[in-house]
This record gives C-alpha cells, structure tokens and sequence, in this order.
C-alpha cells in the first residue's frame, strides 16, 4: 500500500518571516546607534588634541623654565625679551623662540595637532614654523603664560608658571 503524506508535512515553517527580519534589523540599528552615540569619536579625537596641546605647552613652559634656570633667572633669547601681550610663537611676525629653545631644551619646537606647521631645517636657516601657540610675561609678575588659542570642545588651555 503506498504511503500516505498528509496535509501537516507540508506545512513546517523553513525560514523566518519578513515582520521577524525586519523587527530584528530594527533592534540591532537601535543597538549600533546607541554604541555610536556612546563612542562619539569625533569627541574622542577631539580630546585626544587637546590632550597633545596640554603636553605641548607643557613642554614650552618647561624649556623656557629651564633656561631660565641656566641663565640665573634671566630668559635670553635673540628675539628679545618675552612679550608683555600674548603674541604668537612663529618665526615671522610673532616671537621667534625657537632658537632660544632647540636644540638644548628640546629636540623640537612643539607645534598645534590641528593648526601648527613647522618646516624647518635643523638650524631653522630653511623653512619656518608656526606653533599655534601663543606666551606673554606678566609686567608686575614676571609669571610666562603659555596657551592654545585653537583647543577644541570649549576648553581653554593656558598654563602659568
């Protein structure tokens, strides 16, 4: 006698609805769309600058500080005294600092992640550079002021010693 098929063999489920494909692409886009948000990495690069412009002035402040201490508390550099205003740090048309800082202090003038050029030779007799950065001297202090004109998120960054 041949076998009988009936009706319930043929109706077992085989693959996932288009309501059931579509709720879970919904979920995951919902899921990924919460992660982007949380990571938000512009925000993270960002500070990652911010954090590199902190290190910078850092760096100036602290080559200034040093010679300062080699030459008894007096700064010296070719470019003259440090400026009373916030002037830019540049080799033209702002307070060229390079000089009284590279190579003793540091091996390089630091220069602004976003903003900053430098394209000097060792000497600096070829290229120029513009750090991005601006200093000044209190009159009545005599306290350096270094700062990052060009931090992001609304941050200020200026440091005083």
């Amino acid at each position: 006698m041949p076998a009988i098929m009936t009706f319930s063999s043929f109706n077992t489920r085989r693959g996932f609805t288009l309501i059931e494909l579509l709720i879970v692409m919904g979920i995951i886009a919902i899921l990924a769309a919460v992660v982007i948000v949380a990571i938000n990495p512009a925000r993270q690069f960002a500070q990652a600058r911010n954090s590199q412009r902190v290190s910078n002035v850092q760096a100036i402040l602290d080559a200034m500080g040093q010679n300062l201490a080699d030459k008894r508390g007096i700064f010296t550099c070719a470019a003259g005294d440090i400026p009373a205003t916030s002037t830019e740090m540049k080799k033209t048309d702002g307070y060229d600092i390079r000089p009284c800082i590279v190579p003793v202090y540091l091996s390089e003038i630091p220069v602004d992640p976003t903003d900053g050029e430098n394209t000097c030779n060792e000497d600096c007799t070829e290229g120029s550079y513009f750090t991005g950065y601006m200093v000044m001297q209190n009159a009545s202090t005599s306290r350096i002021t270094v700062s990052a004109p060009h931090a992001e998120l609304g941050e200020t960054i200026s440091i005083t010693r």
